[in-house]
């Protein structure tokens, strides 16, 4: 199989088991599964999966811990771990999958205004890679702002999934973890998810001048979980006393926590490690709009969720911004590899032309040769 189908079919697996992990997450707050309680067994799988991998695989990477890379890593944790899956559980408990999906994609477009105010990023609007970025911005924010602020009427309510009566008094006639949680504050849980992609744009920025010193991934990813685990469990110690909230009542529970520690953080995590390698963030961006479309398709069979008016015009609003940040990206990178080119030619022939005209006293010729150019790779 060709490496380029190799991708592809790696990112759609990718995008059906991020879609999983929504329908698995609503799945585990139907059964009461501890909001504080989730995230620690889920970070707890994960770092025991990345460890060994950071330990082996960057041995020689890896530079010496002092004590300002952990208090690093311990605010990369709380911006990137505590907060960023926090308030997505807190969102997801008051909206359905669907919108939690379809908001993260506005995460690009929140990273480069962030990355915009701190300078990390130019802005340049006498360009149309800089003019799109900041449309796109506009209309992920707008998009997100719709989904919070305008519910609208019920466009598709499917029925809910039923089992036949059970013939023993009191069994419950559905599945425990299908159907949707009522009591939701539809409002409250979207400001959650915008907080959600707010700490998980932070965590993208703030992540970048770490990496510059410390290149070790896998390791910075392995100390961010592991702090991660350490906040959640302080929080959990005065929130999440009751004992009983940390054992599995289910074979239901035990799936959800292994699905969302195994898939969601541990394979999902090394197969897009993998894709942005071989083709790159653009390539694996652009198909995070796919996993919207998953999730609708799959919280409305197994959940019976209803959509919304207002979701579905805040969701395209967001898929359109997505792709003109990405868009003005990928111009971008095109605009600097011409210009870098046209530099590179420009000196070398000034430089040729500056070594030619003097020459020793034998008449050897003092041109230098030209640099060797930079090998292709991963175009």
């Amino acid at each position: 199989m060709p490496e380029r189908v190799q991708l592809h079919v790696s990112m759609l697996a990718l995008q059906f088991g991020y879609a999983g992990f929504h329908i698995v997450s609503r799945a585990a707050l139907n059964m009461g599964i501890s909001k504080l309680v989730f995230p620690v067994y889920r970070n707890i799988i994960a770092l025991i999966l990345l460890v060994p991998f950071a330990y082996f695989l960057e041995k020689k990477d890896r530079p010496a811990i002092t004590l300002s890379f952990l208090v690093q890593f311990f605010f990369l944790a709380l911006c990137g771990i505590t907060a960023n899956q926090g308030f997505y559980l807190l969102g997801l408990d008051n909206t359905s999958p669907t919108f939690a999906s379809a908001i993260q994609n506005s995460v690009p477009a929140i990273t480069f205004l962030m990355a915009a105010i701190l300078r990390i990023e130019k802005v340049r609007l006498n360009r149309r890679d800089g003019i799109a970025k900041v449309l796109g911005t506009l209309a992920c924010v707008g998009g997100a702002s719709v989904i919070t602020l305008f519910k609208g009427p019920t466009i598709f309510g499917p029925s809910r999934l039923t089992l036949p009566a059970a013939p023993v008094a009191g069994a419950h006639t559905s599945p425990l973890w299908l159907g949707d949680a009522s009591g939701k504050n539809w409002t409250l849980g979207c400001l959650f998810l915008i907080g959600h992609c707010l700490s998980w744009s932070g965590w993208l920025v703030l992540q970048a001048p770490v990496l510059k010193k410390y290149p070790a991934r896998l390791s910075v990813t392995s100390y961010t979980c592991f702090f991660g685990v350490i906040q959640f469990l302080i929080i959990a110690a005065f929130v999440e006393r009751d004992l009983a909230s940390w054992t599995f009542h289910s074979g239901g529970e035990v799936f959800t926590i292994l699905y969302a520690g195994f898939v969601a953080s541990g394979i999902a995590f090394a197969v897009q490690i993998w894709c942005i390698d071989r083709g790159g963030p653009v390539f694996v961006a652009v198909y995070q709009p796919v996993q919207t479309l998953v999730v609708a398709i799959m919280a409305s069979i197994a959940l019976g969720e209803e959509f919304y008016l207002g979701g579905i015009i805040g969701a395209v609003l967001i898929v359109a911004g997505l792709y003109m940040v990405l868009w003005g990206k990928s111009q971008e990178r095109a605009f600097d590899a011409k210009e870098k080119t046209k530099t590179i030619a420009h000196s070398s022939d000034h430089d040729g032309h500056t070594a030619a005209t003097p020459t020793s006293s034998n008449g050897s010729s003092l041109t230098q040769p030209l640099l060797p150019s930079p090998p292709l790779e991963n175009v």
